[in-house]
């Protein structure tokens, strides 16, 4: 079971932006690789302190975490997750500069150099709400760069390779050495020598590729899912780019979500919620027959267990409200005017509400409850 992301970096809900960095940096000091060579285990907790700050230090990612937990970014496979999972490359182009400079120790490898990250790609994906409770897989093409099979790269002049200058400068302790990232090379070590001329300044081709991805059950509209390397790619020895999902939920004809619970409209005419009836509903894992009781009243709500929205955390399925709406008829022939007519003062026709029948706060109350 993966560990709470305050949990790792040692702080609480409320710690403010600057206190997540400052207890990020702290452990990434800790556990660096090289302050801990060969230590499997620093190695783990240098990462999971990468994924946690990489979730925190985002308030869009921070909000949906509170909300959902990990679920909010793990998709169950297909190479999902929000931070989770996390190379050392993806450490140490994304949250080097966090120590300011140059890095902390060549951060990066025991060269000096640091693998480019290419840029992310992100795409729309629109689901059915039978797609967002069940969960699909869906495959979509991406235009993406790539870097092209023809290009030949060379040692950058500039820093030899190291992807790292060093520069020494006077200052109130004595002369200090700091190393930074070579604008030459963008700190890959690495300088293109020779590149088609189909190809952009970084020896990258624009291809189609079809990916699969695949979107767990109880996702949200607006909530964003993260394929590993399916971006754009790096140049030189660098790292592809993510692609980033965001959820478009299209809206049902007949049934409306609230979280994990559905609501549905359900009319019925008046015969109909005098004698009782059984109607089939329309859920989203198929048909559900219900049976309305003699003499049901209009606003009655019948809650179905279970026949809702599965919980993006495991927790469960919601459940759907059906709404029963008893529906007066607008135009009548003679003869049913006189039946209505004929039974104005009829014992049976004038309202008794019992204690029983609750009244529409108290509906609204247990709807939300």
């Amino acid at each position: 079971m993966k560990k709470d992301f305050y949990e790792i970096l040692g702080i609480s809900k409320s710690a403010s932006e600057a206190e997540i960095k400052k207890a990020y940096r702290k452990k990434a000091i800790e556990f660096h690789p090289d302050k801990n060579p060969g230590n499997k285990e620093a190695e783990e907790k240098f990462k999971e302190a990468a994924e946690a700050y990489e979730v925190l230090s985002d308030a869009n990612k921070k909000a949906k975490y509170d909300q959902y937990g990990h679920q909010a970014f793990d998709g169950g496979g297909g190479g999902f997750h929000g931070g989770g999972g996390m190379n050392m490359d993806d450490i140490f182009s994304q949250f080097g500069d966090i120590f300011g400079g140059g890095g902390f120790g060549g951060f990066g490898n025991s060269g000096g150099q640091r693998r480019v990250k290419g840029s992310n790609l992100r795409i729309k994906v629109k689901l059915t709400l039978e797609e967002v409770a069940n969960g699909v897989e869906k495959k979509v093409k991406v235009k993406r760069k790539v870097q092209s099979k023809e290009v030949t790269y060379k040692t950058c002049s500039t820093c030899n390779g190291q992807g790292q200058v060093m520069r020494v400068t006077n200052t109130i302790l004595g002369r200090m050495q700091t190393a930074t990232t070579c604008s030459s090379c963008g700190g890959t070590g690495q300088i293109i020598e020779k590149k088609p001329a189909n190809t952009d300044a970084y020896g990258m081709i624009l291809e189609d590729e079809t990916v699969s991805i695949k979107i767990p059950p109880g996702v949200v509209d607006g909530m964003q899912l993260k394929v590993s390397n399916k971006g754009n790619d790096a140049p030189g020895n660098g790292v592809p780019g993510d692609l980033i999902v965001v959820i478009e939920e299209v809206e049902h004809e007949f049934l409306k979500r609230e979280g994990e619970n559905l609501h549905y409209d359900l009319y019925i005419s008046i015969a109909e919620a005098v004698l009782g009836v059984s109607k089939d509903i329309d859920a989203v894992t198929g048909k559900v027959r219900i049976k309305l009781e003699e003499g049901i009243q209009s606003g009655k709500i019948l809650r179905l267990k279970g026949k809702g929205v599965p919980s993006i955390n495991s927790y469960g399925n919601g459940d759907l409200l059906v709404h029963v709406n008893v529906w007066t008829p607008k135009n009548l022939n003679k003869e049913q005017k006189q039946f209505f007519e004929n039974n104005l003062t009829n014992e049976n026709f004038i309202p008794h509400p019992e204690k029983s029948d609750k009244s529409f706060f108290e509906k609204v109350k247990d709807m939300f409850s």
